[in-house]
């Protein structure tokens, strides 16, 4: 199981638990609001009652009963006759002018709502609408602005805790490319004094040469890691003999069922400013990647041409091609389908190319047993 995975599994554990929790939050809060409205509706029925009960017997003592009808000043309430008109209401807020429209107004929403007793005052049938309170309304929008205000933190504490893991990492990394090369650097001297004094012996040319240019390589490889972390230099640089030179090398290196194919537009002059060994790490990296997916036998070609303002260089395979949802997951730093591995050479070329040289590279096309096809765009102006 790859590091991704892993920490896929671990997001989706923590969102289902926050889920779970904002839910049950929302659940407690909204069987609350039902218990309130219930409440109320008790209350605006008491009321109700003490209005009947008070218009129904003026001799009656009615101390107790106003005292009720003064508690209400919280619901909104609105009487009408049988025929609609308005005979009494409290507890509206009504502007100075059309008091009288947005009354009706307000009626029509309770009537909408359904919230209506049948009392009887003085003789005459009475319908009392009401409304919630303003708390109850309040209590009723709250778990959406709970939901809200816990998705904000939580966005907010995924890009903070995104920012400062990123800053590690790129600590990390550039850590441990600064001391990779530097351990490099006392066995490449050793070897190097090794090959000089082979070439001295009765040995044959063509072994020194080969591990001489092995040497050379291991040098390029150490000077690679010691720009990681550092703004390259970037130079003016034929495109195409670094291609070449890459190509070669790995040709020598791979297995002879790998077929390479290059084809390299003959008018493009333009010599685009790169850092020959970062870009050629590229090259490498992204060719590697593509002769494991063919598990060392198939086609590779190499097409370089110009598009638009950029010089584009499609690198296909005949592999076993990737899902669409991958096309990005691909050069995630830790992503790999391969037993040994850190899942690092397409993280490393996505960043050399779009952060260190202002370009492009992603995937092309892909067809799962067919092969895939990674595209880099350098910018020409």
């Amino acid at each position: 199981m790859n590091i991704l995975l892993k920490k896929r599994q671990w997001k989706i554990a923590f969102l289902l638990f926050a889920g779970i929790i904002v839910l049950g939050s929302i659940f407690y809060t909204s069987n609350l609001v039902k218990k309130l409205a219930l409440e109320e509706e008790k209350k605006v029925k008491l009321w109700a009652d003490a209005l009947t009960s008070i218009n129904s017997d003026p001799n009656q003592d009615i101390t107790l009963l106003t005292k009720i009808l003064e508690q209400n000043e919280t619901t909104p309430i609105i009487l009408t006759n049988e025929e609609g008109e308005i005979t009494d209401h409290r507890n509206l807020s009504l502007p100075d002018n059309d008091s009288e429209k947005k009354l009706k107004k307000i009626l029509y929403e309770m009537q909408r709502g359904g919230l209506h007793f049948e009392i009887e005052l003085y003789g005459v049938k009475t319908i009392l609408y009401y409304d919630d309170s303003s708390l109850l309304k309040q209590l009723e929008i709250y778990p959406y602005i709970q939901l809200g205000l816990i998705f904000f933190l939580a966005l907010l504490a995924y890009l903070v805790f995104s920012v400062t893991k990123k800053a590690e990492q790129d600590q990390v990394w550039v850590g441990m490319s600064k001391e990779t090369a530097h351990q490099l650097g006392t066995p490449i001297s050793s070897l190097l004094a090794w090959v000089e004094l082979l070439k001295e012996a009765d040995i044959d040319k063509t072994m020194t040469q080969e591990m001489g240019k092995d040497v050379e390589r291991l040098e390029v490889i150490a000077e690679r890691f010691s720009k990681i972390g550092s703004k390259p230099v970037l130079v003016s640089n034929d495109i195409k003999l670094i291609l070449e030179d890459s190509i070669n090398y790995l040709k020598k290196r791979s297995s002879n069922k790998v077929v390479f194919t290059v084809n390299m537009d003959e008018k493009i002059e333009f010599k685009p400013a790169i850092n020959k060994e970062l870009f050629s790490w590229v090259i490498e990296n992204t060719t590697k990647n593509a002769i494991d997916a063919m598990s060392g036998a198939g086609h590779l070609s190499f097409d370089l041409s110009k598009l638009q303002n950029n010089l584009c260089l499609d690198i296909s395979d005949t592999g076993k091609g990737i899902h669409k949802k991958q096309f990005h997951t691909i050069f995630e730093p830790g992503y790999t389908t391969k037993k040994r591995g850190w899942g690092l050479g397409l993280s490393l070329a996505k960043r050399i190319i779009e952060e260190y040289h202002g370009g492009k590279i992603f995937v092309l096309r892909s067809e799962l047993g067919k092969g895939s096809c990674i595209r880099i765009l350098l910018p020409t102006n």
